[in-house]
């Protein structure tokens, strides 16, 4: 990526040499152009002058990375996008020291005083209408809001946002099918509170989940209700797991899991996703449903079971996302199932709720050589695989 502050060598995480994807696009460019230009809103930005200077949900670290000279805070929803972030700045011989660049989540605070704030503009617009409340007591008269996007990305709910929380707002003229949002701040827009997390009860209908508290923290798929795909997938699951160690992969708000650990008590439950506001949701609904004294289940932040130790699992249950941002992708459901076949024992199960048309069965048939399909309808089907003993080689 070239920009004014520099040229960079960026990826993704985790790296992969055939994916397609850039680590950035042409509303990261928008707004690093602009910024040099030093056409604020209300006059020219020295950021060399500007003070503090907060960065949220830079998708890959394109932003802080070119930035990182003025020591940017990064807030970011995702631990990949954090790690990308990370090996961008080693790319780029910068590091993350206390004195260039701080990483924060959703679910830390705020600086104390923001001079300088610059949004990527989120996929969910219940995630930006969070931070935005969560960042508002943070800025000031003074201080320099602009957002970017893609044109796609950006709807006349995303201005209202930004109008209601923050102050008076307007856009730019799209480039590259780009768009930058220019935002006033003032006292008493911010004078709200964000209405996240919201709480739910699953109906009669919900399988394995009936009856249980569910919390949504702001960013969860499906935040008021529980979704089609997972409704399907609690009506299969297998619950009398017999104590065995379940991971809850690509968690979300944590039903599952917590379906199994209400279920059987002796179950070791682990929930892992790479967004901290989910597994944040996931440990809420937990909490709220199992009552204390029972085991105590991990909470894991990151990719998918990479972090688990080889054959340490006996049952996983995954409901993998086929969206990476804007993108429609496979890539993220086929690492999950490679990590899954290396973190499961041998006669583990790997089961899997997807939307049908993906036909996830050929590559799990291909991983694990069997896949069985348990349950099926028009829109889903529930996929189990098995991990087997390794065929000896021949001699």
């Amino acid at each position: 990526m070239t920009t004014p502050f520099g040229s960079y060598e960026l990826t993704r995480f985790p790296a992969d040499p055939r994916d397609r994807l850039r680590a950035w696009d042409a509303a990261d460019e928008y707004l690093l152009h602009h910024l040099d230009a030093g056409t604020g809103e209300r006059g020219p930005v020295d950021l060399a002058g500007a003070g503090q200077i907060t960065i949220v949900g830079d998708r890959w670290g394109a932003l802080t990375t070119a930035l990182a000279a003025y020591r940017p805070t990064q807030i970011t929803d995702s631990s990949l996008a954090r790690a990308a972030t990370e090996a961008n700045l080693d790319r780029a011989g910068i590091g993350t020291s206390k004195s260039t660049v701080t990483l924060l989540t959703t679910q830390d605070a705020p600086p104390e005083r923001i001079d300088v704030l610059l949004v990527r503009v989120p996929k969910s617009l219940a995630l930006l209408e969070d931070q935005l409340y969560r960042l508002a007591p943070h800025v000031h008269a003074g201080t320099v809001i602009v957002g970017t996007g893609m044109v796609k990305e950006i709807h006349t709910s995303t201005l209202r946002l930004f109008e209601k929380i923050l102050g008076p707002t307007r856009t730019s003229l799209a480039e590259k099918k780009a768009r930058l949002i220019f935002c006033t701040p003032q006292a008493a827009a911010g004078a709200g509170t964000t209405p996240w997390p919201v709480t739910y009860t699953v109906d009669e209908d919900g399988g394995s989940g009936a009856g249980l508290t569910v919390v949504n923290h702001a960013g969860i798929f499906c935040a008021d209700r529980l979704d089609v795909g997972t409704r399907f997938f609690l009506q299969s699951i297998p619950t009398n797991t017999d104590g065995a160690r379940v991971v809850d992969l690509g968690c979300g708000n944590g039903v599952v899991g917590t379906a199994v650990q209400v279920a059987d008590p002796d179950a070791e439950v682990v929930f892992t996703d790479e967004s901290y506001q989910a597994v944040a949701s996931a440990r809420a609904t937990y909490e709220a449903n199992v009552r204390p004294g029972r085991r105590t289940a991990e909470f894991l932040v990151g990719d998918g079971v990479a972090m688990l130790p080889p054959s340490s699992v006996d049952l996983i249950l995954n409901n993998p996302p086929f969206h990476s941002h804007q993108a429609t992708t496979d890539a993220t459901a086929l690492r999950m199932f490679a990590q899954s076949r290396k973190a499961l024992r041998t006669g583990g199960e790997l089961w899997v709720v997807a939307n049908r048309h993906m036909g996830y069965h050929t590559h799990l048939r291909r991983l694990f050589g069997n896949s069985e399909v348990v349950a099926s309808e028009p829109k889903f089907v529930v996929l189990r695989a098995v991990k087997r003993e390794a065929r000896p080689r021949p001699m």
